[in-house]
């Protein structure tokens, strides 16, 4: 799948056209030594980088292609709080002593977002207005009682909306009621990721861009990175690439599933509908299988988005679909053209939930976020960097490490989505 961060006129990314520019970085040249190794620039990568830097930890980052290329640059820009999973069956996956740990490292990461972005200035489009689940039928009603009976149960905050007030929210008919969350918001999340990078470097981490690792190899005392035109001699590396993982981890990448989602974008609409779309300005997504997402930028262009890819012919089913959508969701705004596109992969896991591993000593990786991909990379950036840094021992993490397990049915349920979205759509 191509890049979305090539821009051209067949297929521009709305957030490389409006993101600020990253300071300059360029790949790693000659032998260098440093603490710690990051391998991957999306949130978590940059996130642990700049952890690490501000409790003093000698760190180097390297990234294969640009800061934000993977899932960070391609991201939706919802910053929800939790997993996709409810919490009742996080608790059943995790037991009780992870998954009440996860649930509140999660409910509170959309803040540690927003923090970050406050204190080092990151320009962004923050929007703290929360967020919509909606349902457009009775099945997705009956998901969102339950969702909301069990966060009830953990004090959360979030409320039932009946449909009048959903449809006041959103300005669409098309749901019956909304879980509205006020811990959670929007963002733009490639201004966000290259923020954070530019955060890592004042503080005093080393990040290299355009600098693919082509191996490691275990030294007396540590490891020895090697690049295509360098090599670092370092203690740790952290793994941090998610859906983007390739060539060297192969066991990180057998236990991922690739879910594509892409999403397209309108020029600014003008204010009289701008004000009737999405007027509380939340991002909103639904209950769907197939799911679909609907949020404002700061200039008020909608972005529409949902599972698919759009390489080759697809592209074509996937536009005239979500231009169909657009018109029954926004009746008011009639036919709309949509000259921003652009997609990417989600690192889907077997049991939904994110896995950290243990690779070698001193080696440690983390994936699948499972669609939740800004807030869990932030707040498990800045835990990976207590970790290594010595601030938390192995017990007091998140997660427990397991060993990495293969999806059997892996290439089957990939095809399924790609396709099943494309008939979908097609239908649709």
């Amino acid at each position: 799948m191509s890049s979305p961060l090539h821009d051209n006129e067949a297929r521009r990314s709305l957030w490389l056209s409006t993101a600020p520019a990253m300071p300059a970085t360029g790949p790693l040249a000659g032998q260098i030594s440093a603490d710690v190794v990051v391998i991957g620039g999306g949130f978590t990568g940059v996130s642990t980088a700049l952890h690490l830097a501000q409790q003093g930890v000698d760190t180097v980052l390297l990234e294969a292609e640009e800061i934000g290329y993977g899932g960070s640059g391609r991201n939706v820009g919802l910053v929800n709080a939790g997993l996709w999973l409810m919490p009742h069956t996080v608790l059943q996956r995790l037991g009780q002593q992870y998954g009440k740990r996860l649930i509140a490292l999660l409910s509170n990461a959309p803040q540690l977002v927003f923090d970050l972005s406050a204190t080092h200035r990151i320009e962004c489009e923050v929007v703290r207005e929360g967020t919509l689940h909606c349902a457009p039928n009775r099945r997705g009603e009956a998901e969102l009682r339950q969702r909301v009976a069990q966060w009830h149960e953990l004090s959360a905050p979030v409320r039932l909306l009946d449909r009048e007030e959903t449809h006041a929210r959103t300005g669409s008919p098309l749901y019956r009621c909304a879980l509205f969350d006020p811990r959670a918001g929007t963002i733009q999340p490639l201004a966000y990721v290259r923020g954070l990078a530019s955060a890592a470097l004042n503080a005093g981490a080393r990040l290299f861009v355009h600098s693919k690792v082509t191996g490691w190899r275990k030294l007396d005392a540590g490891w020895q990175i090697e690049t295509e035109r360098g090599c670092v001699r370092t203690g740790w590396i952290v793994v941090a690439t998610g859906a983007y993982t390739i060539g060297l981890q192969p066991e990180l990448r057998a236990q991922q599933i690739h879910l594509p989602y892409f999403n397209f974008a309108t020029d600014p609409l003008p204010p009289a509908q701008r004000a009737a779309v999405l007027p509380g300005g939340q991002g909103i997504w639904d209950t769907r299988t197939v799911l679909r997402s609907f949020r404002l930028d700061r200039d008020g262009r909608l972005v529409v988005g949902s599972v698919g890819s759009l390489s080759g012919r697809h592209r074509q089913v996937h536009q005239a679909w979500a231009q169909r959508l657009v018109r029954r969701a926004f009746p008011m705004l009639g036919r709309v053209e949509l000259p921003y596109a652009w997609d990417g992969m989600i690192d889907m896991t077997a049991d939904q939930v994110p896995h950290l591993h243990k690779l070698a000593p001193q080696v440690i990786a983390i994936n699948g976020y499972n669609g939740r991909g800004i807030g869990p990379g932030t707040v498990f950036g800045r835990e990976l960097a207590r970790y290594v840094a010595g601030a938390i021992g192995e017990e007091e993490l998140p997660l427990p490490f397991s060993e990495p397990q293969s999806v059997a049915s892996r290439a089957a349920q990939e095809m399924f989505y790609r396709l099943g979205s494309l008939a979908a759509h097609w239908a649709g």
